[in-house]
């Protein structure tokens, strides 16, 4: 791990000039990485060590407590370059505000003073055998001086760059000898720790260097002290799941951005006219034009949407002034705003990242232009959540009243 110092993490425009000068760094390889599957080991310690890991560490503990809105565009700035390094430390916020919402105050104090030291956390989340992605099988059991940990995680995303894996359990203590209620827990667990098996088996079609395999937990010991109750975070209106999510739409903003400008660089350096346009260069044919308009369209409305989006995040976790709304109302409008965002993010991703080939031409489809993975992370990774049931929640709340879950999907 690579420190810190407290007083290099600033404000949010000092997270933005960060932002793009990695961004600057990442992106002339990141067509290279992807298609070799090289995993960005160098690129990510270099994230850790810029200090924007450490944005959203709270201002007592000796961080800057930037805001979600802030975080959002740092994420979707590091989207436009390489959308893979922009998704790894997505759980890695989740979690850190996990402990914000829901650690003990020793918890927090021994967590995230290792953020600001450059620690790095990741998900161990998904799972591949039980009956929907909401059914947790893992297990936290009663063990001596602790617990134990058994399961199978999948699509850890980060996790063969992490120091620390966030590991969502379910308490199996049916004697009640923990004394703890039912529920769900996360067992915050150094990646070295024995019976730990972290697998780089991760072979989707794209975000191909996320570091997304399987983790296999064997027996694993937890102490008392390494678990958090999640429902403090996720059955209350505290923002979580909407803050999760406006990350994700954040990466799928970054990832339509990217394509349009390099779409834009390819048609201007290497495509052809058609003989139809009647013009020299292919970047003044009228109907490209027209085409590159609608594109600029999207790709606004996308990260206007965005904006909104994390402004309503922002007044949800109490980051501004939410006045006139109790906290359940602030945190079902920004779910509602991130469900909006989400609808137009995943479209924009996909529609302009498919029509890089649409207005680059037959060139556009070759191997040596590396263009292809935009689309490959754009359809991988806004598979994660569908936007469908975003409609289903905008629409109740609309003919119905009905608010949209606490929780949302992370």
């Amino acid at each position: 791990m690579t420190a810190v110092a407290a007083d290099r993490i600033g404000s949010a425009e000092w997270a933005f000039a960060v932002a793009a000068e990695l961004a600057a760094e990442f992106g002339p390889g990141a067509a290279g990485r992807d298609r070799e599957r090289t995993l960005p080991h160098a690129e990510i310690d270099r994230l850790a060590a810029s200090g924007l890991l450490a944005v959203t560490v709270p201002a007592e503990l000796g961080g800057a407590d930037l805001p979600p809105s802030a975080v959002a565009e740092v994420v979707r700035v590091l989207a436009t370059a390489d959308p893979n390094i922009a998704q790894i430390p997505h759980s890695h916020f989740v979690y850190v505000n996990l402990l914000k919402l829901a650690g003990s105050p020793q918890q927090r104090i021994r967590y995230l003073g290792a953020v600001l030291e450059g620690a790095k956390l990741a998900n161990a989340q998904a799972e591949r055998s039980s009956s929907t992605s909401a059914r947790i099988c893992t297990t936290l059991r009663p063990a001596p001086g602790g617990f134990r940990v058994d399961g199978t995680k999948f699509y850890c995303t980060g996790s063969l760059f992490a120091d620390i894996l966030a590991v969502l359990t379910r308490l199996d203590d049916p004697a009640g000898s923990t004394g703890l209620p039912d529920g769900e827990y996360v067992a915050l667990l150094p990646a070295n720790t024995p019976g730990v098996h972290i697998l780089d088996d991760w072979d989707a079609l794209g975000q191909r260097t996320t570091g997304s395999g399987t983790v296999e937990f064997d027996g694993v010991a937890v102490g008392v002290d390494q678990v958090v109750a999640r429902a403090d975070a996720v059955n209350a209106p505290t923002g979580y799941g909407a803050f999760a999510q406006l990350l994700h739409a954040a990466i799928d903003a970054g990832i339509a951005r990217g394509s349009l400008e390099a779409a834009a660089r390819f048609v201007r350096t290497a495509s052809r006219p058609w003989f139809e346009a009647g013009v020299a260069k292919a970047a003044d044919d009228p109907l490209l034009i027209q085409r590159f308009g609608e594109l600029g369209v999207e790709v606004v409305a996308a990260e206007s949407a965005l904006a909104a989006a994390g402004a309503a995040v922002d007044r949800a976790t109490g980051h501004t002034p939410a006045p006139g709304s109790t906290d359940a109302e602030a945190s079902g409008h920004a779910s509602l705003a991130v469900a909006a965002a989400k609808v137009l993010t995943d479209r924009a991703a996909n529609e302009v990242a498919a029509a890089v080939f649409e207005v680059g031409g037959t060139r556009s489809a070759g191997v040596g232009t590396d263009l292809d993975h935009f689309w490959r992370n754009a359809r991988t990774h806004t598979l994660h959540d569908p936007v469908r049931w975003k409609y289903q929640h905008i629409g109740r709340a609309l003919l119905q009243g009905t608010p949209p879950p606490l929780h949302g999907v992370i």
